[in-house]
């Protein structure tokens, strides 16, 4: 997609000169125009920034053959190290171990059951070795019994007193400052913008509206199984210890045809679980987008990619270097990573 840059820069400049020869396309010029000044400002100049420009600048206008109507301008983002960090470890999980905590108490058990033990024990090391199948323990326990709204509750309680173990600021202000402007941009283009997550979908509606602009109703998420209860004339949704949905990998397509309704026409993402969301997109008949953020930050962030337990990046960026998709460099295209470096 980069070697095109040169090729297509030109080719505007044409159009843009016969435009501007003739007055029947004036109203284009200001469209084009504006959109060749984004709000990317913390993006560095070079050719990650303009393939996004270029991109958008295309298929938002209407006398362009690869013109994508506004009702199809779907963006889909994953959201664990593409919206927000995940390391050293995803940051539901820091969550699912605090909750753990504040349940011990109501568990005596769990101090020689594992995984709960290594949770109890702070140990790290040989929690790591439980892999899926413990956090999926993890999550089952102390992501279930409540209802909807009290977990809801519960999560925004455990983000306005969490501090991340790196930076000692709450997880949920280790939002990317360049991804901001990306989704504003975008909507500002009248894209519609997704989350599409192996996260937790009720971990993320309470919060994802404040910090990305994102509502509740546009996040496509992994889901524990929930049951009506009348309770008494006092209608609940009570979550269950069953797994609904996992929204990851090959489920990532499913998710979106069954909760969007229609293929993205850009989607972003940073691992191999998100490999299949970017197929996805790329299957469309519109002329479509795919951006994978390559962390290479260690300074300001971490960089890391196929060796990594956490967003593994292999599969993924052999393809993408492949098909000629676009990858942040996190280092070398991000001027900050997070909005408070801002101030």
């Amino acid at each position: 997609m980069r070697n095109l840059a040169l090729p297509f820069l030109l080719l505007l400049a044409s159009v843009l000169l016969l435009t501007f020869c003739t007055p029947k396309e004036e109203s284009n010029v200001g469209l084009m125009e504006e959109v060749q000044n984004p709000e990317l400002v913390s993006w560095n100049e070079g050719p990650t920034k303009q393939a996004i420009i270029d991109y958008v600048m295309d298929v938002t206008n209407p006398s362009s053959s690869n013109f994508i109507p506004v009702e199809d301008r779907i963006a889909t983002f994953d959201n664990d190290g593409n919206l927000w960090s995940e390391q050293p470890a995803y940051f539901q999980l820091f969550f699912a171990i605090d909750r753990v905590k504040a349940l011990a108490s109501e568990h005596p058990e769990w101090s020689t059951q594992q995984p709960f033990k290594s949770v109890l024990e702070n140990d790290m090391k040989t929690l790591s070795t439980f892999g899926e199948h413990g956090l999926l323990e993890l999550v089952m326990a102390s992501h279930t019994g409540m209802s909807t709204e009290e977990f809801e509750q519960i999560v925004i309680d455990w983000l306005e007193t969490s501090r991340h173990p790196r930076f000692d600021r709450p997880f949920n202000e280790l939002i990317y400052q360049p991804m901001l402007e990306l989704l504003d941009y975008l909507r500002a283009n009248e894209f519609k913008t997704f989350i599409v997550s192996g996260g937790g979908i009720e971990f993320m509606r309470p919060w994802v509206d404040e910090a990305y602009g994102i509502p509740s109703d546009q996040v496509v998420g992994s889901s524990i199984a929930t049951e009506f209860d009348y309770n008494n004339g006092n209608p609940i949704i009570k979550r269950i210890p069953k797994i609904d949905f996992i929204d990851d990998k090959e489920g990532k397509p499913i998710g979106i045809n069954r909760f969007i309704g229609k293929k993205p026409v850009f989607a972003s993402g940073n691992s191999d679980g998100d490999l299949q969301m970017l197929q996805w997109t790329d299957s469309n008949k519109y002329k479509s987008f795919q951006l994978y953020l390559h962390h290479t930050d260690a300074e300001r962030e971490w960089a890391y990619d196929k060796n990594s337990s956490i967003g593994r990046l292999d599969k993924g960026l052999e393809e993408a270097l492949n098909k000629g998709w676009t990858v942040v460099d996190m280092k070398k295209d991000w001027k900050v990573i997070y909005p408070f470096e801002m101030k």
